[in-house]
């Protein structure tokens, strides 16, 4: 099969086409005949040398894919021969093939195209664990995402407000504002010409939000405890400003703060089967209804994966950046 790979870690020209074996499905495995595949910001990251795969993943980028299932691992239903999904993957996405548990895929619904859907695994599962289960998300409350026209921001936008929550977001420029509040936030903050706390205190009438979901860190964090509310929860779920911060403890006393945060992808197949049952119990069918769609930037044909990174770290993209793997995808 024809894959995406890299001899050394380094910018995304390191990146070229390689011709490997197609993976085998171990026992609760399925083997997908790949149509599309999603590109994170994670991919970037292990391109680099900075996120290796955990172990026993595929070395292959690539977290999420869409395509039919071909083959079987010891164990699994054979009703799933055939069918069409879209998966969350520990790796192998940028290849023809590539091999999920069982348990890690969607089925793709009637309305949503095979490009949709390989949009939608890592950021929807990423952002239903962090906010919803981690976040503890209700009802009524309001959400600030840093990032808000990313594939996560967008998703935590739509989410949120499919789910009756404010969102407040921020963007660097006025266009990524303006396409931010088209995708359903209430305010968009550009935070090159405002403060974002200030600005958060003055839309809330002082109080702040109930919720951060934050993929900056560094000194964003201490900002970000401003911006809370009294029993605000804090959820980091990267750190691209930066893996260390400065806090004044007093404040998370004063205000009862909650901090936390998560990587999903070192998760065990357990965890991730039992939260992508949940998503498709109470969140797929907002996917199925045509509630959410993901927001589309760019598609890429594989072969030009280095394309597809470089604008990902360029910052211009607004929602999802994907590579088409099968011509009739």
């Amino acid at each position: 099969m024809t894959a995406i790979g890299f001899e050394a870690p380094g910018g995304a020209d390191v990146l070229r086409t390689e011709t490997l074996a197609v993976p085998q499905p171990k026992a609760g495995e399925v083997l997908i005949r790949v149509a599309w595949a999603g590109v994170n910001r994670p991919d970037c990251i292990q391109r680099a040398g900075l996120y290796p795969p955990p172990p026993g993943a595929s070395p292959i980028l690539g977290l999420e894919v869409s395509g039919e299932i071909v083959a079987l691992g010891e164990g699994v239903d054979p009703a799933h021969l055939g069918q069409t999904v879209c998966a969350l993957t520990p790796g192998g996405g940028y290849a023809e093939y590539c091999a999920a548990p069982a348990g890690h895929c969607l089925p793709v619904p009637e309305g949503l195209s095979l490009k949709e859907a390989a949009a939608l695994p890592e950021t929807l599962f990423t952002v239903w664990h962090n906010v919803f289960q981690r976040g503890m998300a209700r009802e009524g409350e309001t959400l600030l995402v840093h990032g808000g026209t990313s594939g996560i921001g967008t998703m935590a936008i739509m989410l949120a407000k499919a789910f009756d929550m404010a969102v407040i977001v921020t963007c660097g420029d006025e266009a990524k504002c303006e396409a931010a509040i088209e995708i359903g936030a209430n305010h968009a903050i550009n935070y090159k010409t405002s403060d974002f706390v200030d600005t958060v205190q003055a839309l809330t009438g002082g109080k702040g939000v109930e919720l951060v979901l934050d993929m900056v860190s560094g000194d964003y964090v201490p900002r970000n405890l401003k911006c809370l509310a009294e029993d605000g929860r804090h959820v980091t779920i990267a750190v691209l400003g930066g893996m260390q911060a400065t806090l004044n403890m007093a404040v998370v006393m004063s205000k009862r703060l909650t901090l936390t945060g998560s990587t999903l992808r070192p998760r065990t197949d357990a965890f991730k089967t039992a939260l992508c049952d949940e998503i498709e119990q109470v969140a797929w069918p907002l996917v199925a209804d045509g509630t959410i769609r993901p927001v589309m930037d760019k598609s890429f044909p594989l072969a030009e994966a280095a394309a597809a990174h470089a604008r990902m770290e360029a910052g211009d993209h607004i929602g999802k950046i994907v590579l088409q793997v099968a011509a009739d995808g």
